[in-house]
């Protein structure tokens, strides 16, 4: 039977995502309706600017106070979209204590403090979902934490942002630089002004710990993550890749160790082959791969960011949540009963391409050669070239630890014959 009551939300934030909640909220009413078992009225907007003209939004909703919003005790459900760790932190705690459930899109706060959240969630007795705070639109979390939660999962990499993967992309195909590649994202709107979160890999380290946390049924906070940016990666990278076969992305990766006692969170820049699904992902776009025992090799497509794909997702859990206070339920809280340690990044075992800029004349080889074995190093492949007493030497190895490579490359800088180490960079994928 239909319930004539409204479920109430309250919005907090009405920027790019908060606006698209609004409006499908008010243009798919009837849908909406008809998939919950009930009507949903947004009852309330918080926003920090309440002059601005929300197209939609019946002036009367709107209010700056938004701890009297969430504290109103006949609020079902908040959607939190303001995104940062306070005031979203106070306000989403407030919420539970005042009855409500929670939708959150922010992926900052979740790898921060999702442990905390999820026992505030829990000892009230209310949901808190984030489907938008992973990647946009792809439906993720919700596979990751319910469709595979009878199956191992042992590796998700991904690309996760889509700033990165844009700018990666545009230096690939057309050979720009990585400034100019930047510049025609920030002209285009997907860059902001300010692209450090983005292109120094701190977006995709916070999805990177919400990702292992699910997978590994064990607790991985935003410092668990290792992180490098993407700001170094050259032309000539790309050109060396290319020889390979290979491009370049950033990568969130996230994996057990071989003998599953511990797990790994790391992002950073990585070749990957060409035959490789995460290879043919192209401008804004992201994808996740992810490995498990029963299920095999899975890969989830599609945008990652903008205001009408992460509302899509923030309305999926809108949704569900409405559902489950219409039941007297509750879904799937946090899971980690593994409580598995999470290795510093030294541990890492994996492939890398080092190029080197080297003295053109005789036994330079033997030289690097020689530094690379007495660290455990094995040597894949070398290749050499140069002219007029200068010559560039490429190195790819069989897989090595981190902790190994990091050693090998502080002797090779003591060489006399090493003018320099042009770039380091991890071969994923293989």
């Amino acid at each position: 039977m239909m319930r004539t009551r409204p479920l109430k939300v309250a919005l907090l934030g009405c920027g790019v995502v908060g606006s698209e909640v609004a409006r499908i909220m008010t243009t798919h009413a009837d849908d909406l309706t008809a998939r919950i078992g009930a009507p949903v009225e947004l009852a309330g907007v918080a926003v920090r600017r309440p002059d601005k003209v929300r197209e939609g939004i019946a002036p009367e909703l709107v209010t700056t106070d938004a701890t009297a919003l969430v504290k109103r005790g006949d609020i079902d459900v908040v959607v939190e979209v303001i995104g940062g760790i306070e005031p979203a932190r106070g306000l989403i705690t407030t919420a539970f204590e005042h009855g409500a459930s929670v939708v959150s899109a922010n992926k900052a706060l979740l790898a921060q403090d999702g442990a905390a959240l999820h026992a505030v969630a829990e000892q009230h007795g209310k949901d808190l979902y984030y489907e938008a705070a992973v990647a946009g639109a792809i439906p993720l979390v919700r596979p990751l934490r319910e469709s595979l939660a009878g199956d191992k999962i042992n590796r998700v990499m991904g690309i996760v942002n889509g700033t990165t993967n844009f700018i990666l992309d545009k230096m690939d195909s057309t050979g720009a630089g990585y400034q100019e590649a930047l510049d025609e994202a920030t002209a285009l709107g997907y860059a902001e002004a300010d692209p450090t979160a983005d292109v120094e890999g701190f977006d995709a380290a916070a999805k990177a710990a919400i990702l292992a946390g699910i997978s590994f049924h064990t607790r991985v906070r935003l410092d668990d993550v290792y992180r490098e940016g993407m700001t170094e990666v050259t032309a000539a990278d790309f050109a060396s890749a290319k020889e390979m076969g290979c491009t370049i992305k950033l990568l969130a990766i996230c994996e057990r160790a071989e003998d599953g006692g511990s797990v790994t969170a790391r992002v950073h820049p990585a070749m990957i082959p060409l035959s490789h699904p995460l290879a043919s992902v192209r401008g804004a776009y992201n994808a996740v791969f992810v490995e498990s025992d029963a299920a095999g090799q899975l890969m989830f497509y599609g945008p990652g960011a903008g205001g009408s794909p992460t509302a899509s997702a923030v309305l999926g859990d809108l949704v569900a949540v409405c559902r489950n206070r219409l039941s007297g339920s509750t879904g799937p809280g946090e899971s980690a009963y593994a409580a598995l340690p999470v290795s510093p990044t030294g541990d890492v075992v994996t492939r890398y391409h080092i190029s080197l800029d080297v003295a053109d004349k005789p036994g330079v080889l033997a030289q690097v050669a020689t530094v690379f074995a007495e660290h455990g190093v094995s040597i894949d492949t070398v290749r050499q070239s140069g002219k007029d007493g200068e010559a560039s030497l490429v190195v790819v190895t069989h897989r090595a630890s981190d902790a190994a490579l990091t050693g090998t490359v502080e002797a090779l800088r003591k060489l006399d014959t090493v003018r320099g180490v042009a770039s380091i960079m991890r071969v994923e994928g293989e």
